[in-house]
């Protein structure tokens, strides 16, 4: 699909909506706090939710996470690969907030037992270098306002049963718990660049085994990971929130997320870059 339709598509939700569920009230948020503390499976915040509703879910839910996960250092774009959309019952990206605690450097080692129901997928974050990036008219000049891209594996936490999706994940913050943030990959704001990573090769290994575990495309996010910055930009600014230097911008993933194996390493590798920049995680 080409980029402009992808870029179109995420901005359009579908028809009408059918009748949904109250919003969750605060007691609700206050008693899934307490099983996301507590890293124990919660019944969530409902399955029948407007996506008005849950946006009004997430921005309470990431009012109270910084008790727990310490300060918000950026955001989340969620469902930026359309391949994922059927999976989560969506039509569009949506995002959430990114917090301080769980975010790793590669290398690290981390607990394969890092919430409820613990995941990871690979992934790619863009650190901001000024708030101009949701002045940008196309994803070639967004690169003029990031200061570098790096892979990214992110660690969210399905935390429920039975798995969620649509509205009932954003309610939630897109299941955010942490991270690992990988080798810096630095900006040339050229054609050259763009296409670059669009069409580099990401691929997830387990390193001990040597074994390919999944491999995608930097244009699964929306075409480009530099649109899905883009996006993220614009439509936090849509909701009253600028992105501002050093923030850090989650893009999307590129493959489906996957328990995490005590004892194995992971590393996600972006084939065609110079060095292919990766990111690794050892999981304990």
């Amino acid at each position: 699909m080409k980029l402009k339709s992808l870029l179109a598509l995420a901005v359009v939700f579908a028809g009408a909506q059918a009748a949904h569920a109250a919003p969750p009230s605060d007691e609700a948020i206050a008693a899934y706090l307490d099983d996301y503390k507590a890293g124990r499976v919660s019944k969530g915040l409902g399955d029948d939710l407007s996506l008005e509703d849950a946006a009004k879910s997430r921005d309470k839910l990431a009012k109270l996470l910084p008790s727990v996960v310490g300060e918000r250092v950026g955001y989340k774009a969620a469902f930026t690969n359309p391949a994922m959309w059927e999976r989560f019952k969506v039509n569009a990206p949506q995002w959430g907030y990114m917090f301080s605690k769980n975010m790793f450097k590669t290398g690290d080692k981390v607990t394969s037992k890092l919430g409820a129901k613990p995941l990871y997928e690979p992934d790619m974050v863009a650190i901001v270098k000024d708030a101009g990036l949701a002045d940008a008219k196309t994803p070639l000049q967004a690169l003029q306002h990031i200061e570098y891209f790096a892979p990214f594996i992110e660690l969210p936490d399905a935390m429920r049963e039975s798995g969620a999706v649509g509205p009932a994940l954003v309610a939630t913050n897109v299941i955010f718990r942490g991270g690992v943030i990988g080798d810096r990959i630095n900006v040339q704001p050229t054609q050259e660049f763009l296409d670059s990573i669009g069409a580099m090769t990401v691929v997830t290994t387990e390193d001990k085994s040597g074994k390919e575990l999944a491999k995608g495309r930097g244009d699964a996010l929306l075409g480009n990971p530099a649109a899905a910055a883009l996006w993220l930009a614009q439509t936090l600014r849509t909701s009253g929130i600028d992105v501002k230097p050093g923030d850090i911008l989650s893009l999307g993933s590129f493959n489906a997320p996957v328990p995490p194996v005590a004892g194995t390493t992971i590393s996600v590798k972006f084939v065609g870059l110079p060095n292919e920049p990766k990111a690794t995680v050892n999981f304990q």
